[in-house]
């Protein structure tokens, strides 16, 4: 009976990956439970003791040693009870410490089933993770059986269970898989310095070279695109792209823009505002898809990113000196100053206000009032001839639809 009280005890702690010693304890405390069940007595002084050599079990109540195989079947009902108990919440101990050590990694598991959209993960063979919807990529189905790679997002203490909150969606997802293919990264060669993702479709990640030898785009991009090929496949088919980061922002700007040539940048840091002013044949591109691609840039780079064609730029650049030099004082020299600060258009000037004028460019504060008015003025009539714009336009429409019903 003691050994295989001991081969009972090894087998549960394999299996459910608990310390013996913690077996030994719930199996002691059961038996108290159930010693003291018996006798009825709450006030008695019951000790057991499994000695962890041989297995051996003795009993004592009031220090009067007592055989507890002798109490009956309710008492070891009782024990069945506890002990059950005890080991499940060793278990969920167990499987919080493992996992919780493991938040923001990888992990591997297969998938089990769907319930009510929550994907559930088989991770090992006692242990599954919950991936919300909202933390599966949108389009991606997976069948029951098929192993899929997590980040581990979270992880949960409850009474009755360890919640192993699991993301395809996070970020962090894809800086892992690129630690697992990409050596350097993993080594600290090459590091992602940050990244910007809409899950499933598109990502772009800003990676830098501690070693100048160390092209950083071309070996996370790998021999024939091996590397990236299978990120990419991992993700189900959604774009990254490479970025090589820099610390001028606005080359790092134009590198976030990409594919799309960039022609000139204006920094106003004062509104953290890039504008930045592409050809008409690079406009969609660097725009992008419902405005993803300038999307991303922005939320990679940290800068509001305004894109502008030549003809849009000018435009604008034409209005701010206009309504700079129509104050009294003011000259080229003032306009040459405020395209320096990144301020390009009357819109920028009545934004930026009249302190960065005064501390920054040195400017006489009643000129520096008389600008900012004169820019909000010009500001209204901006937003006039818009809304004119786009009342002839509704109404060009309105004509066109009523001539195409009377040919109909």
């Amino acid at each position: 009976m003691s050994q295989e009280l001991l081969r009972i005890v090894d087998n549960i702690a394999r299996d459910k990956n608990i310390e013996k010693e913690s077996i030994f304890v719930d199996l002691e405390e059961a038996m108290v439970s159930a010693v003291r069940k018996h006798f009825g007595e709450l006030d008695s002084e019951i000790v057991v003791h499994i000695d962890r050599a041989t297995g051996q079990v003795s009993a004592s109540k009031n220090d009067e040693e007592i055989d507890i195989r002798q109490l009956g079947r309710i008492p070891a009902q009782t024990a069945k009870q506890v002990m059950i108990q005890k080991i499940r919440a060793d278990e969920r101990d167990s499987i919080y410490a493992e996992f919780v050590q493991r938040k923001g990694q990888l992990i591997s598991g297969s998938v089990v089933r769907y319930e009510s959209g929550t994907l559930i993960v088989n991770l090992d063979r006692w242990t599954e993770g919950f991936m919300p919807k909202g933390e599966q990529i949108m389009g991606q189905t997976h069948r029951p059986s098929e192993r899929i790679r997590c980040l581990i997002l979270d992880v949960r203490e409850t009474s009755s269970q360890v919640k192993i909150i699991l993301s395809r969606t996070h970020p962090d997802f894809i800086r892992r898989l690129f630690e697992s293919e990409v050596p350097e990264i993993a080594e600290g060669i090459i590091e992602i310095r940050v990244l910007a993702r809409e899950a499933g479709y598109r990502a772009k990640v800003a990676v830098a070279s501690l070693d100048e030898k160390v092209d950083p785009v071309g070996a996370c991009v790998g021999v024939r695109g091996s590397r990236i090929k299978n990120i990419v496949d991992e993700l189900g088919g959604e774009k990254i792209d490479i970025v090589r980061w820099n610390e001028s922002s606005q080359v790092l700007v134009a590198n976030a823009l990409m594919p799309s040539k960039v022609s000139e940048i204006a920094l106003c840091f004062e509104l953290g505002r890039a504008t930045v002013v592409v050809g008409e044949d690079q406009l969609s591109l660097a725009i992008g898809k419902h405005g993803q691609n300038v999307r991303l840039a922005a939320r990679l780079t940290g800068w509001d990113i305004d894109i502008l064609t030549p003809d849009e730029y000018n435009k604008g650049i034409e209005r701010l000196t206009s309504c700079v030099k129509s104050v009294e004082g003011a000259d080229d020299i003032i306009v040459d100053k405020l395209i320096a600060l990144g301020v390009i258009s009357v819109l920028d000037l009545d934004d930026v206000g009249t302190n960065p004028l005064t501390s920054e460019l040195k400017m006489e504060p009643d000129i520096a009032e008389k600008l900012v008015a004169a820019a909000v003025e010009e500001a209204k009539n901006l937003a006039a001839e818009a809304k004119q714009k786009q009342a002839e336009k509704e109404l060009a429409q309105q004509t066109n639809t009523t001539d195409s019903e009377q040919e109909g």
